[in-house]
């Protein structure tokens, strides 16, 4: 009787903690985890929490899920987001290689005065890498960068603005002429 009682109760409780969406809402929705953060970027909600998740979505290889994630937070205006979807383009994480893409996602978040877009964009140009290779405005841009505090920001500054000095040497063919 007992354990005919325990396990009744332990399966409604079990079917009473499903998610139910009908016509009068959502009953017991998903609160926490990667659904609850997939479910906000779904329906437009894009707040700081929601937007930093997809760190650990690309951390663990979940690519395509931090670029769906990441996007929608970029659109939205998020500069860290616009980073990360550099990152994405430049390594061809969860999509294709994408120099330009990259650089444009990098160049957007240093025009709205992200230290990290500013680096980016500054290697960028002073590779040639995504966009035309222009010495001087790359540097302008790295040095924006290390004004607002960005410590490889100013470690690239002390090398002479030696690409090198900051990126690993097995990403050197990425950035190797074409002709």
């Amino acid at each position: 009787m007992f354990r005919t009682a325990t396990v009744a109760l332990l399966l409604s409780t079990a079917v009473s903690a499903q998610t139910v969406e009908d016509e009068y809402g959502t009953l017991n929705p998903q609160d926490t985890g990667w659904g609850k953060v997939m479910s906000n970027i779904e329906n437009g909600v894009t707040d700081m929490t929601t937007c930093a998740t997809g760190y650990y979505m690309t951390k663990s290889g979940r690519h395509d899920m931090a670029r769906t994630l990441f996007r929608t937070c970029a659109e939205a205006g998020y500069t860290g987001a616009m980073t990360w979807m550099g990152q994405l383009d430049n390594n061809g994480l969860g999509g294709p290689y994408d120099p330009d893409a990259a650089a444009a996602w990098d160049k957007r978040a240093a025009d709205l005065g992200d230290p990290v877009g500013k680096f980016n964009f500054g290697l960028n140009l002073l590779r040639g890498h995504g966009v035309v290779k222009d010495e001087r405005l790359g540097r302008a841009y790295v040095d924006a960068a290390a004004r607002d505090g960005l410590k490889i920001a100013k470690r690239l500054q002390d090398s002479g603005y030696d690409p090198n000095e900051v990126t690993p040497d097995a990403d050197e063919w990425k950035y190797a002429p074409l002709f």
